[in-house]
């Protein structure tokens, strides 16, 4: 098939709608913070006797071996007398404590163990003492629980609720994902404009953020917050695919009001051509899977963001739409920064159902470092945008 119909948003756009059709794509919502897809009769992964490991071709392998930074080729990451001003982000229910604890084992195991990094846990409710108890017995890093503010989760003045509910109805009629969910889109908007103002986040620079049942599956020996912050970098990611475009419909376009209003904001070498084909004309629904991210917190803190942030939020796309914070903090990382300022954390494999990335260099799986299965990495599929980031200059 020609290349270029492959790689069109009419083309992807088209397969998405089929996948939903035929195989009764459902999502369970389990959470306000499991961002968890489950697929009835899919397998979204390519059965092992039909794919090969895949070669790392041009302009992959071009990435990996020139523009790539492989972190575990600088031994100053491996000491343990410096550490980054970093914690550990968690927004989680008091019902997902075995979810949680579940990711903890994981990442304590394969990375904390070694550093003690803190955790701060969120809710918007308060936390029990069970959760408190079981979480903080898996690590030697100390444990901050915080209840978020009334304010960075309720409808703001603005929203008329009325119409929230009947939108709300109308996409839950349509199957939009999450569509109906109320508390989805309060997560969405905490996420997107409020959590790095958290009281407890206000000490640090760095976060990793963490779900419940997720899955790490390489030993990372290295302090990727000490990597960010010597490379200078703003944003590091694994996995990344394409939005539903049922759930965004005017966010684009809002999107470039913005750009039109405060160009001041808009660095001509940014990574426009990562979310867009056409140069801006049109969102190619791309975007870094926001459940995983290694990230400058002063980022989000900083004007550009908070300005974004604040138009969109006034636009009340949140609400009356179902905007998630992905596409969000996408954009936002695109428009405002080099490709230089973002990193791809491909020695990392990581699993948030119904995806995986898992490294495919043979290293990584001949010296026991990981125990993914490299034929189920969603980089070399057709919803990932990972080659798209490969590709761009």
């Amino acid at each position: 098939m020609n290349k270029f119909l492959i790689r069109s948003p009419l083309y992807r756009c088209l397969i998405l709608t089929l996948i939903i059709a035929f195989t009764s794509l459902f999502y369970t919502r389990k959470s306000t913070v499991i961002y968890k897809n489950n697929f009835n009769n899919l397998d979204v992964s390519t059965p092992d006797s039909d794919i090969s490991t895949p070669d790392f071709n041009d302009p992959t392998s071009n990435f990996l071996k020139k523009e790539w930074i492989n972190p575990a080729k600088d031994i100053s990451l491996y000491q343990k007398t410096s550490r980054a001003n970093a914690a550990l982000v968690v927004l989680v229910r008091n019902s997902e404590l075995h979810d949680i604890r579940s990711s903890m084992r994981q990442l304590e195991d394969r990375w904390n163990k070694k550093f003690n990094y803190p955790y701060v846990f969120l809710n918007d409710k308060e936390f029990t003492e069970e959760f408190k108890i079981k979480t903080s017995a898996l690590t030697k890093g100390k444990t901050y629980y915080g209840l978020i503010p009334k304010e960075m989760w309720s409808y703001p003045d603005w929203i008329n609720q009325t119409r929230a509910a009947e939108e709300r109805r109308k996409m839950h009629e349509a199957q939009v994902i999450y569509g109906g969910s109320e508390s989805y889109r309060h997560m969405c908007r905490f996420n997107s404009g409020f959590f790095f103002l958290h009281p407890l986040l206000l000490q640090f620079d760095y976060y990793w953020r963490l779900e419940p049942q997720v899955q790490f599956m390489c030993d990372i020996d290295y302090d990727p917050f000490l990597f960010m912050q010597k490379n200078k970098l703003i944003y590091g990611f694994t996995i990344s695919l394409y939005e539903f475009q049922s759930t965004i419909p005017t966010l684009w376009k809002t999107v470039k009001n913005f750009i039109k209003e405060y160009p001041q904001f808009i660095p001509k070498d940014n990574i426009m051509n990562f979310i867009s084909d056409d140069g801006g004309k049109e969102y190619n629904l791309c975007h870094f899977w926001s459940n995983f991210e290694i990230a400058d917190l002063n980022f989000w803190r900083n004007t550009p963001y908070r300005e974004f942030f604040n138009y969109l939020d006034k636009s009340g796309g949140f609400f009356y739409e179902r905007w998630g914070d992905a596409p969000v903090h996408s954009i936002a990382i695109a428009l405002f920064n080099q490709k230089s300022k973002v990193h791809f954390f491909n020695d990392i494999a990581y699993m948030h159902e119904p995806y995986l990335h898992c490294p495919i260099q043979p290293e990584s799986h001949e010296t026991g470092r990981c125990h993914c299965n490299p034929n189920k990495n969603i980089d070399f599929d057709f919803y990932s945008c990972n080659q798209k980031w490969f590709e761009i200059k």
